[in-house]
């Protein structure tokens, strides 16, 4: 019976299988997850960036599964919306003319985000770990997401500025969006400390 939130992370991420196949469902799973937070999606009229769980998930993932993981289900997610599958979220250019669109920049930038959220979740709990001082605050979560976050912003908003100029693409690609990131930034931050502190 799995009657811990850790056990079920361990059972959902694959653990127990061994080598390549426990890789392999770590990042099919995380694909999965990256997919699913695309779905939900709302356009908004006077920009081409809509309002998205697509930065949430590359948080979410790299929480869960670590930097290289995480790193490879978003390499994984942008390889699949070129070859056409429907993992993209539903608003813009279809297949590979997503990746050469206004909003091409914050999809690219989802697995370098990843990688790093990943790497610096994994340090900090090590870190934690090793001076025996129990798990890390929900403030020193929030500190090592948030620069994987702002790497999507930036990403996204320097695209976009070679479509409609710098100032149009921070009041098209970020201004409205801060309010929405800071939230998923926290329910991110949450996750990753009630995980963490029950493993």
């Amino acid at each position: 019976m799995i009657s811990t939130r850790t056990e079920i992370l361990r059972r959902v991420s694959g653990e127990g299988l061994t080598g390549l196949a426990h890789a392999a469902v770590r990042v099919l799973v995380a694909n999965g997850v990256l997919v699913l937070c695309s779905k939900f999606a709302i356009p908004l009229p006077w920009t081409p960036v809509p309002v998205t769980l697509q930065s949430f998930g590359v948080l979410l993932i790299a929480v869960l599964f670590g930097a290289r993981a995480s790193a490879l289900a978003a390499l994984l997610y942008l390889v699949e919306g070129a070859a056409g599958l429907p993992v993209f979220q539903p608003f813009g250019a279809p297949a590979a003319a997503r990746l050469f669109g206004p909003t091409a920049g914050y999809l690219l930038a989802f697995p370098i985000a990843a990688f790093i959220a990943g790497h610096l979740v994994e340090r900090l709990r090590s870190t934690a770990e090793s001076s025996g001082a129990g798990a890390p605050g929900w403030l020193a979560f929030a500190s090592v997401l948030l620069p994987a976050d702002a790497i999507i912003l930036f990403c996204g908003w320097f695209w976009l500025a070679t479509f409609v100029g710098a100032t149009n693409a921070a009041r098209l690609g970020i201004a409205p969006f801060l309010a929405g990131e800071l939230l998923k930034l926290a329910a991110a931050t949450t996750i990753a400390r009630v995980l963490h502190t029950n493993r």
